[in-house]
């Protein structure tokens, strides 16, 4: 049993010295089946050891100790044995489902609807099966790593998902250096990848919120390895930004109000008063008078998202100001515990409410970028008009041509 014991404790430190390797364990299906299995296996040792110790020493002390007391001594053991386990279970649970249902199982590359990524050439057919590759990390090959984050908006009276908030997130996987690109939703004639498209400007004729119904509309006219939809979304911001779109991640609405309510809400500074008496709830039916008044606020999940979303009395650009300030805060209020302790919550929500195009099979990847990642020292570049125009915008964002 020592020597049983000592092995573990080995483990133990090992797994303390190689963290990174932990969590990219847990976004491996066959690694959480190990652990599960691996849990069971721990719990009864230490059960049967329990067990033995309490046998041996139930004969000693059956003449000092009452009968009553040590079965009440032995359920207290065997509840703090038991309940780290069942928890461990629990959680691996939550996580295994949480894996095997949001994210991709095939590994097929990233590909950009601009170019070729990791020897993947875009543009088969409209929604069509890309063939598997050889496995390489995310960034093999590439000097950075874009991921479109997309807040997307739908209720009653709305035509399917409005992607009112677009922010490319721009990855250095040397020096983990990082960069925000907030594009407005409401820029208009979008250009789009040779290829793409069914209209005469060789762009997409509405604002920008707009192309991912577009894609549901016009599926033949968004081939590439993902679905219309997607490939519409990472085409146009593929063409506005001139770099590579290689992954997108959309959350709705609800999803947003759920994750902050989660973690306990957020506190963010609010530079001046914010108003609308029209404001849409999220759930697309009822209209409500909200007020956030300036200073530091403590945000729930509705007024969080209130404050991100709205625009009356301000403009569209004001508004991703706030998303960007939102985001932020909700990444840097966010600590390990307050994450673990939420994390079933935070994973319903996210199986219902979360879309991405990352492959299971690289998620690894993706968690050997955080550690590189300083959230204090990102990069933020919004694309807004310059005194009521710029570049063919006028100042509700409507293009001049």
């Amino acid at each position: 049993m020592l020597v049983v014991d000592g092995f573990l404790i080995l483990l133990a430190l090992i797994a303390a010295m190689n963290e990174l390797e932990i969590a990219k364990a847990w976004v491996r299906p066959g690694a959480i089946s190990f652990f599960m299995l691996a849990n069971i296996a721990l719990l009864a040792y230490r059960l049967w050891a329990a067990y033995d110790a309490y046998h041996l020493f139930g004969d000693a002390s059956a003449s000092t100790l009452p009968h009553a007391g040590l079965i009440a001594a032995g359920l207290v053991v065997a509840a703090i044995l038991v309940i780290p386990h069942t928890m461990f279970g629990f959680y691996s649970l939550v996580q295994y489902d949480l894996i095997s249902e949001t994210f991709a199982d095939s590994d097929v590359a990233g590909a950009s609807t601009s170019g070729e990524i990791n020897g993947v050439t875009a543009g088969a057919t409209a929604g069509g099966d890309a063939e598997p590759v050889e496995r390489k990390a995310i960034w093999d090959g590439l000097d950075r790593v874009n991921i479109l984050l997309v807040g997307a908006d739908a209720g009653v009276g709305r035509r399917n998902l409005r992607t009112d908030t677009m922010i490319v997130v721009s990855l250095d996987p040397e020096t983990g250096d990082a960069a925000m690109f907030t594009l407005p939703r409401n820029l208009h004639s979008a250009p789009l990848p040779e290829g793409y498209g069914v209209w005469d400007c060789n762009c997409f004729p509405e604002i920008l919120n707009e192309i991912y119904h577009a894609g549901i509309e016009h599926a033949e006219a968004f081939p590439g390895p993902g679905t219309p939809s997607e490939n519409a979304m990472k085409g146009a911001i593929s063409e506005i930004l001139g770099i590579p779109v290689h992954y997108y991640a959309l959350v709705t609405l609800d999803g947003f109000v759920g994750i902050v309510d989660a973690l306990g809400g957020v506190e963010i500074y609010v530079p001046d008063q914010i108003v609308d008496e029209e404001y849409p709830h999220e759930d697309g039916v009822t209209i409500e008078n909200v007020v956030i008044d300036a200073g530091l606020q403590k945000m729930d999940g509705h007024e969080s998202l209130a404050y991100a979303r709205i625009r009356r009395h301000a403009s569209d650009y004001a508004r991703m100001n706030r998303q960007r300030c939102v985001l932020e805060a909700v990444l840097e209020q966010s600590n390990p515990a307050e994450l673990l302790l939420a994390y079933p919550r935070i994973a319903d929500v996210l199986k219902d409410a979360l879309q991405t195009d990352i492959p299971l099979s690289r998620l690894p990847d993706v968690i050997d970028l955080r550690p590189l990642i300083d959230t204090e020292e990102i990069v933020t570049l919004k694309i807004i008009p310059s005194n009521g125009y710029l570049d063919g915008f006028t100042d509700d964002g409507q293009n001049l041509y």
